[in-house]
């Protein structure tokens, strides 16, 4: 059978557009497809620094435009209580980004390293079997060896398998502007560090991630129903105004743009991969963007999926339906650490119960930070153990 390329990858976001630039730098003929166009907004500017080795195996610096995140506060006004865990350190460094530019930088070097990228493009029909991937867009069909679903929320393969399970026990919806420019004592502590900052509310909690440009991302997660009677941009508003940190951090700033809503964000897909397919990033799951995993499980499975195709290719494979079967551990551990940390986060008081008491055990306050900053493969962090098993008995000093 003749194939136009090895892989088509359908999305052009962190996740396809990583696949398909290892992939080409593999050797292999990709084609990437983007429904819409870069650059485009998006949420999830904070990263994590265990993204980085694969940032660097795809050539990017990514401080370039980035602010420096040192890691991560949480904040309870009412009590007074804040608690800092380092993310950063000497060997991996993290970045705020604006996703728009970092998105656009990620489609592009795939180009520069050979893939063919188009945009406009969005698949309309797929038939994939044991002779090859038949991929329609636009009216042009495309003949591949295997196809990568990267296509983010709409989360093609899953759908269209109806393998998308909705995770009811995380946040809820979320609304989210930027503000700029940010003047003052506290704007200047903020971008000093970098740190992204968690404040817990009695509906969820807020984020406030700073940008360059001296503009922040600023969002609020709500865990329940929207009160009745309220729109999205009062209740935003009502948070933020309630918040004598954020009041203060936002005089004199401007909101940049109306409230967007986000909901119903939570879900796995149950069948990430068969014959000739898998689905990475989004449209593999996505959890509660309280501890910034969905480009870091993006960036990371990508890279994964990418290396493990790459085998099937070259050692003629790749229709075996299990062909990614030997990733499933180290796919699970690193979705499912992050899913028991944000159930856990919601359905327990594991701030103020843990997080506000780490101070009082070094060794706890380590495990939580290198959690935090992506280290979920080590398998030498002992409260990562105790998140998997679903206990959370520890006993502070």
């Amino acid at each position: 059978m003749k194939y136009d390329f090895d892989v088509i990858v359908a999305g052009g976001g962190p996740a396809g557009s990583t696949a398909a630039t290892l992939l080409a730098q593999y050797g292999h003929g990709v084609l990437l497809l983007e429904k819409g166009r870069h650059p485009r907004f998006h949420i999830g500017e904070s990263m994590l620094p265990y993204s980085e080795p694969v940032i660097r195996r795809l050539g990017l610096d990514w401080s370039e435009g980035g602010v420096f995140k040192a890691g991560a506060v949480f904040i309870d006004e009412k009590t007074r209580q804040e608690m800092f865990f380092p993310l950063s350190g000497e060997k991996l460094r993290a970045y705020q980004v604006e996703r728009a530019e970092f998105d656009t930088r990620l489609f592009e070097n795939a180009a520069a390293h050979g893939v063919d990228t188009r945009m406009d493009s969005p698949v309309t029909e797929v038939e994939y079997g044991r002779g090859g991937v038949n991929v329609v867009t636009e009216g042009r069909h495309y003949q591949a060896r295997y196809l990568v679903d990267a296509t983010g929320r709409s989360a093609m393969m899953g759908r269209r398998s109806r393998n998308l399970r909705r995770i009811e026990t995380l946040g809820r919806f979320a609304l989210y502007s930027h503000f700029g420019p940010l003047r003052g004592d506290l704007a200047d502590e903020l971008y000093a560090t970098g740190n992204i900052w968690i404040l817990m509310v009695d509906i969820g909690w807020l984020w406030v991630i700073p940008l360059p440009g001296r503009r922040a991302s600023i969002g609020l997660v709500v865990r329940q129903r929207k009160p009745g009677g309220v729109d999205a941009e009062t209740l935003f508003r009502r948070y933020l105004s309630a918040s004598p940190r954020l009041v203060e951090l936002l005089e004199g700033a401007r909101q940049l743009w109306p409230v967007r809503r986000e909901a119903n964000f939570s879900y796995l897909n149950r069948k990430r991969y068969g014959q000739r397919y898998i689905s990475i990033g989004d449209a593999a799951g996505f959890l509660d963007p309280v501890f910034s995993s969905g480009v870091f499980l993006a960036l990371t499975g990508a890279a994964r999926a990418a290396d493990r195709i790459h085998q099937g290719l070259v050692e003629g494979c790749e229709a075996d339906p299990a062909l990614h079967r030997r990733d499933e551990a180290a796919h699970a551990i690193g979705f499912n650490t992050m899913y028991a940390f944000v159930e856990r986060f919601y359905q327990s008081d594991l701030i103020h119960n843990v997080f506000f008491e780490a101070h009082r055990d070094a060794a706890i306050k380590r495990a939580i930070s290198e959690l935090l900053a992506g280290n979920l493969w080590s398998g030498d962090n002992p409260w990562q153990g105790t998140l998997l098993r679903g206990r959370f008995a520890l006993e502070t000093k």
